[in-house]
């Protein structure tokens, strides 16, 4: 029966089952997380063998000859260029190879577009008296978290299964010349797990900013992070904007994080060849050269985008089970209750649920108040404010799959309890 049909004296009974198996659950004295999505220790132990790719022995040159040992190479060994331009169906002219993160390269172009400019913008974004970026929400709370700390202003821009609602981008986009960018995950999006529809990509490519200077932030995080064989498929945004002249709007991210070691991988930033050039004039006075050594590990570790593709085959038989007992218990345990709205994403790692609106809060405090910390009510929209306090973001992927069972358990508890209260007045 639907929680909303029903008696009041039937939700007074409802919430103290619901507190009964509240109560019991705290009593256990569980202590579990899953409040980020990082891979597990079964994700990293896959791993382990790249580290025994290079030794004592091993030839230390890449495909030119040069050593990785030592300095220059500012934009990456060609080697590992052309395992991203394959994977991500690009140039190898137009990828620059740097460090662990992905994040870090995106913290960098937006204090590199802030202080100095970007190639084709007449001035520094901080030269404008506001500079505003458009956030499509939910989305990564760390995107946002970079905006924030330089002042941006954020704007939301509601997410639809599509991707975000492309009228009020053109419409924002075409009109306002202080909006500088915008953030977009758009296979397997962060949380939702939406994939950016064809169209969606197309419109896009296709903007017409009323900034000279406006950059799309496409953090591809989760190209290869697939769940199922029917999986989703993206739309090449290059090819798209190659159509329309637009091939310098975009700044594209990947890399191996959630692939091989989170702390230790590979990240790529991928843009026009204006744009390479551009950014690699700046970088030479940041840097002389990232980790060439690991881009070779990595390099001779897959040998080629194939092989890194067949073994997400090995994550995604850890990843799988977990994700499928997220989407059946909260069938199972919630669905006809009709009180929470979730997606089944194909991909990516996160599984992004709706409460009933004024409910996420209480569901979050609830859960860690009986042992299990999640991701806070609000973190998957700009300045930690979700205005209906509705959106919970799971993630499923760290903890082992009993634990996950446990935590789920709590999880779905902690649902009907807050949403009965909130009926109850």
């Amino acid at each position: 029966m639907k929680l909303k049909e029903m008696s009041r004296a039937q939700l007074e009974a409802f919430r103290d089952e619901a507190l009964r198996e509240y109560e019991d659950f705290k009593s256990k004295g569980l202590s579990l997380d899953m409040s980020r999505g990082k891979p597990s220790k079964a994700q990293l132990d896959i791993s382990m063998p790249m580290l025994d790719v290079l030794n004592s022995t091993s030839d230390m040159k890449d495909k030119n000859g040069v050593d990785v040992r030592n300095y220059g190479g500012l934009t990456g060994i060609d080697d590992c260029k052309e395992l991203f331009a394959d994977l991500l169906g690009v140039k190898p002219s137009m990828i620059i190879v740097g460090g662990n993160s992905s994040l870090n390269l995106m913290y960098d172009s937006v204090a590199r577009a802030y202080n100095f400019g970007v190639y084709g913008g007449s001035k520094p974004w901080c030269k404008n008296e506001k500079v505003k970026f458009l956030c499509p929400v939910p989305g990564y709370d760390r995107h946002f978290g970079v905006t924030e700390t330089f002042g941006i202003e954020m704007i939301n821009v509601p997410m639809t299964p599509q991707g975000p609602d492309m009228d009020t981008v053109e419409r924002l986009v075409s009109s306002d010349p202080l909006i500088k960018g915008i953030w977009c995950v758009p296979m397997y999006s962060n949380p939702d797990g939406y994939t950016y529809s064809d169209d969606t990509v197309r419109r896009f490519a296709a903007l017409k900013p009323a900034a000279d200077d406006f950059r799309i932030f496409w953090d591809n995080a989760y190209c290869v992070h697939h769940l199922k064989d029917d999986h989703d498929h993206l739309l090449n945004i290059f090819d798209e904007a190659a159509k329309n002249g637009n091939e310098d709007m975009i700044y594209e991210f990947a890399s191996t994080s959630k692939i091989t070691f989170p702390g230790a991988g590979v990240a790529v930033i991928c843009a026009s060849e204006n744009n390479v050039a551009h950014i690699t004039k700046q970088l030479s006075m940041q840097s002389i050269s990232y980790d060439k050594v690991n881009m070779l590990r990595h390099v001779r570790y897959f040998g080629n985008a194939d092989g890194l593709k067949a073994y997400m085959h090995k994550h995604r038989e850890v990843l799988e089970p977990k994700f499928d007992l997220v989407v059946n218990m909260l069938e199972e345990k919630l669905g006809a209750l009709d009180i929470l709205r979730w997606n089944a994403p194909r991909g990516g790692y996160f599984v992004s649920v709706y409460t009933e609106k004024g409910c996420a809060k209480e569901v979050v405090r609830l859960c860690k108040e009986g042992g299990v910390v999640l991701t806070g009510a609000g973190a998957s929209y700009p300045y930690k404010k979700d205005p209906d306090d509705s959106n919970i973001r799971l993630s499923p992927s760290f903890p082992p799959l009993d634990e996950l069972k446990q935590a789920m358990e709590l999880f779905c508890i902690s649902v009907k309890l807050a949403t009965v209260t909130e009926l109850l007045g």
